[in-house]
């Protein structure tokens, strides 16, 4: 058995409490590891060591700290195919699917903002003589993220590679369904040598770990990436503490196929984007409204290459879909397809839970899943599935799917595909998303801001953004006259 230990002030180090977790290989449906069932006591001791190094860290040179932080992406990308293993293991992902995203995301991120610092200029504002502005842009301190379970080590270094690269000290709450990939990384953070109390790793369970990195006062800012309930629940706490908040949230993503669109691209990108993970990416398109004059050509080459797609063992080659995370999100995940079906849809494709063979017999294996003849605005178009699980609906108009589309309390991102470009800037300027995706999906640029509307979340991640999030900007005025 596997015991995981947490990372503070530059050591691995059991709970306080002497308690832990069982963590479980998806693909299976076993414990194959144990996590520490940390509480307030670690978190304090994490503060505690990211306050000790926030001096010395913040005023060591940028040049210094980029230099650190290309050795750790260094390091990830050395370690590829450990990492991807361990993965998928504590995933379900497909072993291929995090050797060619998760992984290698993981380096960018890391490596983007060890060299994004580098570029970081403060502005000044002349006064016509009279007078200059300058902005000087300062780390705030110690600062929480909290990072999911559907992309583990993407995410988690997506956020404290900019809030490191600042100057900021982080103590940091890996999910607990996937810890493994975190607890690896801090292992590669003691070999590229990053000083003790710099990044603070706090595993457990988000009511002990993360409540306590939330309602601690002296973290002074909250980068959340989750679902939408519990990013409120931080809202509520940190918001009247006047913390500097990020959510990044939930999706229920608009992909909207025209009859101009290049109809088999728009079909094998629509795979990829409504089942890529088997469907846990905040960004992935779960209602699909297809142009009435293409809709059952549409449909029918979807449904044969969605049959095409193989079930099974995440570390064969072969496989395009893993398993989900846990028991209890593919039972979610089952009890939203019986749901469909009271609400009047028809299952087209999939629908039931997958049972493989020999020690995969208890692993949480679920079929891509794709449902038509449901109304836009009921719960099964509305709600969140975050599963291999998506609608389809044929539309007449222009201004009838951007209806549709609009019509959830979520704005994530978008797909367009279309032929006509003056149609898709159109339509894209009408639609309620903090990402317009044109003949194209998760196509990336580290430097663009990211992030949603309405219940989607709370600021932007990515580029200058993030560095914006991680300092806080002082005006000084020098009077010349």
């Amino acid at each position: 058995m596997i015991y995981l230990e947490n990372y503070i002030d530059g050591e691995l180090q059991p709970p306080i409490n002497g308690r832990f977790l069982d963590n479980y290989n998806p693909s299976k449906g076993v414990v194959y590891s144990q996590i520490p069932d940390s509480d307030k006591a670690d978190v304090q001791a994490a503060v505690v060591a990211a306050k000790s190094a926030f001096k010395s860290w913040s005023e060591k040179p940028k040049e210094e700290r980029s230099k650190i932080l290309v050795r750790l992406a260094d390091l990830i990308a050395e370690n590829l195919e450990s990492l991807a293993a361990a993965e998928s293991i504590d995933n379900g992902k497909p072993l291929s699917l995090a050797k060619k995203v998760d992984i290698p995301r993981a380096a960018s991120n890391i490596g983007f903002y060890a060299t994004a610092i580098l570029h970081y200029a403060s502005e000044s504002h002349s006064m016509e003589g009279a007078g200059i502005n300058y902005t000087l842009r300062k780390p705030i301190g110690v600062v929480g993220c909290i990072s999911p379970w559907n992309l583990p080590l993407y995410l988690f270094t997506w956020k404290i590679a900019p809030a490191i690269a600042a100057g900021n000290c982080v103590v940091a709450k890996p999910s607990e369904i996937t810890p493994m990939t975190a607890y690896l990384f801090s292992k590669l953070c003691l070999q590229a040598g990053l000083p003790p109390g710099v990044l603070n790793i706090v595993h457990g369970l988000g009511p002990k770990v993360g409540a306590a990195i939330t309602e601690h006062p002296e973290i002074t800012a909250i980068s959340f990436t989750g679902g939408t309930q519990t990013g409120a629940t931080i809202a509520k706490v940190a918001a009247p503490m006047f913390k500097k908040l990020s959510l990044e949230l939930g999706g229920k993503n608009p992909n909207i196929i025209f009859a101009d669109c290049d109809l088999d691209k728009a079909i094998s990108t629509s795979v990829h984007s409504s089942f890529a993970n088997q469907g846990q990416i905040c960004l992935c398109g779960s209602r699909i409204f297809v142009e009435e004059p293409i809709y059952e050509a549409f449909k029918k080459g979807f449904v044969e290459k969605i049959k095409q797609l193989k079930i099974g063992d995440p570390f064969d080659p072969k496989t395009n879909q893993g398993a989900v995370v846990s028991e209890d999100h593919m039972k979610k995940v089952l009890a939203c397809i019986d749901l469909a079906k009271e609400e009047g849809g028809t299952i087209i494709a999939g629908g039931n839970r997958v049972v493989l063979e020999g020690d995969l017999a208890d692993g949480y294996y679920i079929e891509p899943t794709i449902i038509e003849g449901l109304p836009f605005d009921c719960r099964t178009n509305q709600e969140e599935i975050f599963g291999p699980v998506v609608t389809i609906a044929p539309f007449k108009t222009e201004e009838e799917v951007i209806k549709y589309a609009n019509s959830t309390l979520y704005g994530l991102a978008s797909c367009i595909w279309t032929e006509n470009l003056t149609k898709a800037h159109r339509l894209a300027a009408s639609l309620e998303t903090g990402i317009v995706w044109i003949n194209c999906w998760l196509v990336r640029d580290l430097r663009t801001p990211f992030g949603g509307v309405k219940n989607s979340g709370v600021g932007r991640e990515g580029g200058f953004e993030a560095l914006h999030f991680f300092t806080e900007p002082q005006n000084i005025c020098v009077k010349i006259q």
